[in-house]
């Protein structure tokens, strides 16, 4: 817990298993900056652009939770600090975007577009998209909500802007 007893703010880190070098070290600076932050990271406790944001924030002494979809204890990355076994498949994406403040996305799958839109369809949570989903509508207009950034420090400024606001 946070000062006044306030749950620590939390930062969901979402992108694909399969995922690009520079996916990879984009998620792994992503996780490290969160840490730095004193940002608790969620992931999907999975590989790819999962595994690099935990890696990322433990290197720097980061809290990291992985709220996996299935029961594989085997599978579970060792950079995980704990993990949530949901079994629930890719239903627990929305597990994952429901815990966060905000959410960074790392890249794109479709998984990753799912989060996008649970948290868009939530409203209030903010979406960052580094290097990943542009989303627009059927005039091909962008949807107003993700922001898109260009390196791994405006994604963890933009996502952490939201603290400060919640905090006036």
């Amino acid at each position: 817990m946070g000062a006044g007893g306030r749950v620590r703010f939390q930062v969901a880190v979402c992108g694909p298993g399969r995922c690009t070098e520079e996916e990879r070290q984009h998620a792994h600076q992503v996780g490290a900056l969160l840490a730095e932050q004193g940002a608790i990271v969620l992931c999907g406790g999975g590989e790819g652009v999962m595994a690099a944001a935990a890696d990322g924030a433990r290197s720097r002494g980061g809290l990291v939770i992985g709220i996996r979809a299935d029961t594989d204890r085997a599978a579970v990355p060792d950079a995980l600090s704990a993990v949530v076994f949901t079994d629930m498949g890719e239903a627990r994406n929305a597990v994952i975007v429901a815990s966060a403040d905000a959410v960074i996305s790392v890249g794109g799958s479709w998984g990753t577009l799912s989060e996008i839109a649970l948290a868009g369809r939530r409203g209030g949570i903010p979406v960052v998209c580094l290097a990943g989903w542009q989303v627009t509508d059927q005039t091909g207009s962008p949807v107003v909500g993700p922001v898109h950034v260009a390196t791994p420090q405006e994604a963890v400024v933009t996502a952490l802007t939201v603290r400060s606001q919640d905090d006036k």
